[in-house]
């Protein structure tokens, strides 16, 4: 009977050391969500570092990278790295889109509608072969009140541009015409596509692209810059020339889309919903 009962209770203290054991969430994408240089004063983030903030018992393992594509991703063996980390029951949450779209750069382009789907259909069957469960998201909005539609935009040159009030003029020097006062998609194809590999393939879908859209637009022309790397000369002295980046987020955007998108992952994942401060 005693060693009934310390059989018993052993799994009982299993059985609730089962239910306490944190959930994780790896994330794999590009430099709109990846962990960033913070010494020196520095400003930019990735909303990824700050999607631990809002949830409880979850174990956040932020693998995305700056500048990589779905394609380079996988071509310098960080997916494999990835995958050699996935657990029976992780998450990984997947968004790429924003560099695959570089169509002069052979080692990150993809095609919509080709590669790039066949690439996200990789990552989501690679990820259920380990037991983990992946969630797609496409790639959030750029803050494109003024380039034309159909540009290609260099995000990592970005990082080297000074500012030149950048809501007077095209980047290429024309007048604006109109007020500039709605934002133009610049993704085109790329942000359809995890929506339907996510149908294709029964997976959880965000709509991050909608989610952020909203927020810039919401925000107006002038209300959006306080989300990103914008800086005037002289007003962070990590960027004495100022900075024009409408791509990557500073402390303030970061924290902001993490936070809405936690809440459309909660909504989408309702294991994780739970865990939602």
């Amino acid at each position: 009977m005693k060693r009934i009962m310390i059989a018993m209770l052993a799994a009982v203290m299993l059985c609730a050391f089962s239910d306490n054991k944190p959930v994780r969430v790896l994330m794999v994408g590009d430099s709109t969500m990846a962990n960033k240089d913070t010494t020196n004063g520095k400003q930019e983030r990735g909303w990824g570092m700050m999607l631990q903030d809002y949830f409880n018992d979850v174990i956040v393992d932020n693998h995305a990278v700056n500048g990589r594509s779905t394609k380079s991703f996988i071509d310098e063996g960080r997916w494999q790295k990835v995958l050699d980390k996935l657990q029976p029951g992780d998450y990984v949450i997947i968004q790429f889109g924003h560099n695959d779209e570089k169509k002069n750069d052979e080692k990150r382009y993809t095609v919509a509608g080709g590669t790039f789907d066949d690439n996200l259909r990789r990552y989501v069957r690679e990820a259920r072969e380990k037991g983990a469960n992946p969630i797609l998201l496409n790639c959030v909005a750029r803050r494109n009140f003024n380039a034309p539609t159909g540009k290609v935009i260099d995000d990592e040159a970005l990082r080297d541009k000074a500012y030149v009030n950048p809501d007077k003029t095209y980047e290429g020097g024309e007048d604006l015409k109109g007020g500039g006062e709605i934002l133009i998609d610049t993704h085109g194809a790329y942000r359809e596509v995890p929506k339907a590999i996510a149908a294709e393939m029964n997976v959880p879908f965000v709509d991050a692209n909608k989610v952020t859209s909203d927020l810039e637009q919401g925000l107006g022309v002038e209300g959006s810059k306080k989300l990103h790397m914008i800086y005037a000369p002289g007003e962070c002295a990590a960027y004495p020339d100022g900075r024009q980046d409408n791509t990557h987020y500073n402390q303030i955007g970061a924290r902001i889309v993490a936070g809405l998108l936690a809440i459309e992952i909660g909504k989408q994942v309702p294991e994780l919903r739970r865990h939602l401060k």
